[in-house]
């Protein structure tokens, strides 16, 4: 038993190079020993197994593929610090252009007056900065073009005040195109595929999570750049939902450099949120769109305020009952929204330790917290 421990902790002294293989060659250390001399070995090797993982997440780019920063008060700013996010994509309201140059300036503001909080992100070398600096970039963007009304000309405006990532469409059809709640399906419109090109030349991101089937096609189709799913799974593993993305949808997407952002509401990645649906299968959708589009196409996105649904206020009377009338039955919104170990700020560190359990590398789970995303913007953002 003290020369295996001996192997043992020789190997934990590499664990933060290589977590996920240190995992595997553990497990087959483990099954040597005999089990009544285990008790005597868990607890100093798991408190060095947590510290191996904490130090690669303090160490990794974290970037939340979208946030909802609605409502920001000082329970978002300890949340926040407790997060270890780098930077994230935050959700402003696109009803129409005015209420979205004022979402914009808002938001601007609150940067300017945190500068040792936030950094206003326009580039991946902002998201660098505020890791060197220990603070939180923040990419201003929306879940809908509506705000662009019925002129192109609208998209520079927007651009101009800050704004860096578009969904051409929600669930519902507007002048870009087909959601993906609505009935007819039928893609982006002349419009949409007009207001695809500016955002091109501008280098502003277009973002597919809600668009309807055909839409997404036909923006990953016509974009010129990668397109992103910055908040969506797999449909593959939760069949039929509208918000799911296909196999060939996420295989489409990588092959043109985007990136897929699995979301962390339970009740579309799992039928079950409250029991069966775990951060276990949470996973299992990163398991896959790495499977289909590849380790350096896949992200995380949370799609709900940084503290989380619970610490947010968010019950059944004002989240989930609204939602009902809002939402299609084929949106499948079930109550609890959450997952146990998602439902807070530590929740992509929570991410990470399972990644690592599953054997993933040191280097492929900092390209899923983040390094993904960074590659991406670099790509995109101009």
């Amino acid at each position: 038993m003290k020369n295996t421990r001996r192997n043992i902790a020789k190997m934990l002294s590499m664990g933060v190079l290589f977590p996920g293989q240190l995992a595997q060659s553990i497990t087959s250390i483990l099954e040597s020993i005999p089990s009544n001399e285990l008790n005597n070995f868990n607890s100093h090797e798991e408190k060095v197994l947590k510290k191996n993982i904490e130090e690669l997440y303090k160490k990794a780019i974290v970037i939340d593929g979208l946030s909802i920063p609605r409502g920001w008060n000082e329970d978002s700013y300890k949340a926040l610090k407790e997060s270890g996010y780098t930077g994230f994509n935050a959700s402003l309201n696109s009803s129409n252009l005015k209420v979205a140059m004022a979402s914009l300036a808002e938001w601007r503001d609150k940067i300017d007056d945190n500068p040792e909080t936030f950094i206003y992100a326009t580039s991946a070398d902002d998201f660098v900065k505020a890791k060197k600096e220990n603070k939180t970039a923040v990419l201003l963007g929306f879940q809908n073009a509506t705000m662009i009304e019925k002129s192109i000309d609208n998209i520079e405006t927007l651009y101009n005040a800050g704004t860096r990532w578009i969904q051409p469409t929600y669930n519902q059809r507007n002048l870009l195109g087909d959601g993906c709640t609505e009935r007819t399906n039928s893609g982006l419109s002349d419009f949409g595929i007009e207001a695809l090109e500016r955002m091109n030349e501008l280098g502003i991101i277009i973002d597919l999570s809600h668009c309807g089937r055909e839409t997404t096609n036909d923006g990953i189709k016509f974009s010129k750049s990668g397109a992103s799913f910055n908040h969506t799974m797999c449909d593959a593993l939760y069949k039929d939902h509208p918000r799911a993305k296909t196999d060939e949808q996420i295989k489409a997407m990588a092959d043109k450099g985007g990136v897929m952002g699995i979301i962390c509401l339970g009740y579309m990645i799992g039928p079950d949120p409250g029991g069966e649906t775990t951060i276990e299968t949470y996973v299992d959708h990163i398991d896959h769109a790495v499977k289909i589009g590849g380790i350096d196409h896949v992200g995380v996105a949370s799609d709900f305020p940084i503290q989380g649904m619970q610490a947010h206020g968010d019950t059944r009377e004002n989240w989930y009952l609204p939602r009902l009338t809002r939402f299609k039955p084929s949106y499948q919104v079930r109550w609890p929204a959450w997952i146990n170990g998602l439902d807070e700020p530590t929740r992509f560190y929570n991410v990470a330790k399972v990644l690592d359990k599953r054997g993933y590398s040191t280097g492929d789970i900092e390209k899923i917290l983040g390094q993904n995303w960074l590659r991406y913007y670099g790509e995109v953002l101009k």
